[in-house]
């Protein structure tokens, strides 16, 4: 085993420990709140533009603060959301069954992350490197990475070479 393949198994390990902390509720509603705040922000940052302040003249600089303002806000309502979520879970009684289904996640979530690093790296030389080759790691998860590039637009994946 070579000290990249330690360190992927490493990210895999973070995330498994971070999600059994948290639990499999705490997760997935951050999950879930992250992609809504990017989905809201692309989608109404046009038309909260326009109501900012005249000092802000440059229309860019308009877009990306109203960006950032509907990203932070949903960010923040789904912080609420996830703390009353974890509030739920712990009077049900449920804590243990999450956290045990929080583990899964939190292992999937890592051999995801670590595939799109291996996705991301193909853009790049390091496949020719010895490192990249003698990595059991990264032989193992390519064919997860090849799944994830198989779901990207034809003229998208067609630049990533595994």
């Amino acid at each position: 085993m070579t000290t990249i393949d330690l360190i992927l198994l490493g990210v895999i390990a973070f995330s498994a420990l971070i999600s059994i902390l948290r639990g499999f509720m705490k997760e997935m509603v951050s999950l879930m709140t992250w992609v809504a705040a990017f989905v809201i922000a692309i989608f109404y940052s046009a038309h909260l533009a326009p109501m900012l302040p005249a000092s802000v003249e440059i229309p860019s600089m308009r877009l990306a603060i109203a960006f950032a303002i509907l990203f932070i806000l949903t960010l923040i309502v789904g912080g609420v959301l996830n703390a009353v979520m974890g509030l739920l879970v712990k009077k049900t009684g449920l804590s243990g069954t999450d956290r045990s289904i929080g583990v899964v996640f939190g292992l999937m979530r890592g051999v995801f992350l670590v595939s799109a690093l291996i996705l991301l790296g193909s853009l790049t030389p390091m496949p020719q490197d010895p490192w990249w080759k003698s990595s059991q790691v990264i032989q193992y998860l390519t064919p997860v990475a090849q799944w994830t590039r198989d779901l990207l637009p034809d003229d998208l994946a067609r630049n990533f070479e595994l």
